[in-house]
């Protein structure tokens, strides 16, 4: 018991201390912060290595263990990053409090057993991110406010549909816990508490407070919630449902394939036509939520343990994106793609990270979002054994998620750091960010490698398998290591050959277009690239009412609540004769129905 309170009493008295501490001793509440994430960090890998722990109130097991010293990792090194990114901002007290309260809440969620500390702890998860994105200012009102309703809302749902499994049930305790679907309350209860975790996680239809939180709040904000703990939580809970608490059916199993496969689709269409970078990531870590509620919607181990296995990543790649975006904006003071160009030699470090980043992200190999999309793919392969088609379509959409993802990350990489440059002019002096920012987005970086080459020694053996407490087979084989020294070795013939070419006889000059040389009009920003597809038939018309709100359950919730106050208004307009006329209308219902 002791192992498991102890981090979460720790983050609420330092940060109930860090509020205490007077603002003008800023580099102590900065250092008494980072301290406090490490130690939070510690204590997570402590209660990983913890023999499994089920004790009423909380449980510990392969699939919540690896989840808390995630919880702490990212928590350390978005504080460190805070220390230099959040140096301009003056309510610095406020920010790393909820910093450190989030990451108790997170870890508390987490080992939850019982539904009520779960919902506790998930409800102050919401005020927390409520909290954070305000730090940004009157800026960002309207999109903290959306947030808290969107995930307010959903954890009412969610409310709900626990509500419904104690009914059945007659525990509190998840643990206890075994339902079969089949019956409607049960199938209801669990829509509604997936309905939760699809909020969290940013799954449609619940998504849109993501893209708009990426663009006003703090960077370093992005990258801890939306980016990784939210995405962890989400579908974490997601798996629990479907792995220990419900006997899921083909029919509830199809559903979670069709939202991934749609969440998939929408949110990198909408990506590739973003021109502001933190949207661009915004809506991609909407996309990527798609892969892991598909690889759980398969039903067998390997798909399951693909999903697992790609939020897992995607908290580290993604992270990392955001991250490294922020060290973008810190130094050239806009988000704007059309506005940057030619970063590549001035932030070395930076652009390897974001290099490195982009490609896990795409799945290209050897990182790891290629081998978590790679299980997925062999999950749907493996669902196809069973007949139908839906796996056919499912694993095409994926594909061309995976194609179209790709696609949006050359567009960022060009814009950002390989195009010319927004004033036209040339500068290779290097003006990297100081080691506070740059050392995260590294380590990140450093992982996103590792664990796609040793992704059998590492996070498959020691994180994945025991979650899922079962043998996960590969339909096919993907040697990691060799693969990946064979790509190196293919990259390193190509550097030798260009060493060995006599270079001395190549004429430099300015680059040109058409015969003519490129003028400040004529720059190639890179946000072009995809243009044309917002003016495509069918495409076009989608685009224009994704723009306009149509789209966003959000909006669409409150044109329904204002248009019904309205005409409740327009009934209450103070005439006499109005009212009479309803008054007269409501007596001749009542006796109609006492007639009957």
């Amino acid at each position: 018991m002791k192992i498991l309170l102890e981090p979460i009493l720790v983050s609420i008295v330092a940060g109930l201390f860090i509020l205490v501490i007077p603002k003008r001793f800023r580099k102590v509440i900065e250092f008494f912060s980072l301290i406090t994430s490490v130690y939070l960090f510690v204590a997570g890998i402590k209660i990983f290595f913890a023999a499994p722990i089920n004790i009423g109130y909380f449980y510990v097991d392969g699939l919540s263990r690896f989840i808390v010293p995630a919880i702490g990792l990212f928590g350390m090194l978005v504080t460190l990053y805070s220390m230099r990114s959040m140096a301009s901002y003056k309510d610095i007290s406020s920010y790393y409090a909820y910093i450190l309260w989030t990451i108790g809440s997170s870890i508390l969620a987490a080992i939850s057993n019982n539904i009520i500390v779960l919902l506790i702890s998930w409800g102050f998860l919401g005020f927390t991110l409520y909290a954070l994105i305000n730090i940004s200012g009157p800026k960002a009102a309207a999109v903290s406010k959306k947030t808290f309703i969107i995930i307010g809302g959903s954890d009412s749902l969610m409310i709900l549909g626990f509500g419904m499994m104690w009914l059945l049930t007659k525990s509190l305790n998840l643990s206890d816990m075994r339902i079969d679907i089949a019956a409607p309350t049960a199938f209801w209860s669990f829509l509604l508490v997936a309905a939760g975790a699809f909020a969290k996680a940013g799954a449609m239809p619940f998504h849109t407070w993501i893209p708009e939180t990426a663009k006003e709040a703090p960077i370093s904000v992005t990258a801890f919630l939306p980016a990784s703990l939210d995405k962890l939580l989400g579908i974490y809970l997601l798996a629990r449902l479907a792995l220990n608490v419900f006997i899921l059916n083909s029919f509830t199993y199809a559903i979670l394939m069709v939202i991934g496969s749609v969440t998939i689709l929408a949110a990198v269409m909408m990506a590739l036509i973003q021109h502001d970078f933190k949207k661009l990531l915004g809506y991609h870590a909407v996309s990527q939520v798609g892969y892991m509620v598909l690889g759980i919607g398969t039903g067998n181990p390997i798909g399951i343990a693909g999903g697992l296995f790609h939020m897992l990543n995607h908290a580290i790649y993604k992270c990392c994106l955001f991250l490294s975006a922020g060290n973008v904006e810190y130094k050239t003071k806009t988000s704007e793609l059309d506005n940057l160009g030619g970063l590549s030699k001035i932030m070395p470090i930076t652009f390897l990270t974001t290099l490195i980043a982009s490609a896990a992200i795409s799945g290209v190999p050897p990182f790891n979002g290629f081998f978590s999309k790679w299980m997925i793919y062999q999950g749907l392969i493996e669902k196809g054994k069973s007949g139908g088609v839906l796996w056919i379509i499912c694993l095409a959409a994926a594909m061309f998620g995976s194609g179209l993802t790709l696609a949006s990350f050359i567009k960022l990489i060009h814009a950002i750091f390989l195009g010319q440059r927004a004033d036209g002019k040339e500068n290779s002096k290097k003006d990297e960010v100081s080691w506070q920012m740059w050392l995260p987005v590294s380590i990140l970086a450093i992982l996103c490698v590792i664990f796609g080459i040793f992704a059998y020694q590492i996070p498959l053996k020691f994180f994945i398998k025991p979650a899922l407490g079962s043998e996960v087979l590969f339909t096919g084989e993907w040697h990691t290591l060799k693969a990946t020294l064979l790509l190196f070795a293919g990259l390193a013939t190509g550097l030798i050959i260009y060493f060995l070419g006599n270079f001395k006889s190549i004429r430099m000059s300015d680059p040109y277009i058409g015969g003519e040389p490129v003028g400040k009009d004529m720059r190639l920003s890179g946000t072009e690239f995809y243009n044309t597809i917002k003016e495509y038939g069918l495409l076009g018309v989608i685009y224009k009412k994704a723009e306009a709100g149509f789209f966003d359950i959000y909006e669409q919730g409150k044109a329904l609540v204002f248009g019904v106050g309205g005409f409740f208004q327009y009934l209450h307009n103070g005439v006499l004769p109005t009212y009479l006329v309803w008054t007269l209308l409501g007596m001749m219902g009542l006796f109609l129905f006492f007639l009957k």
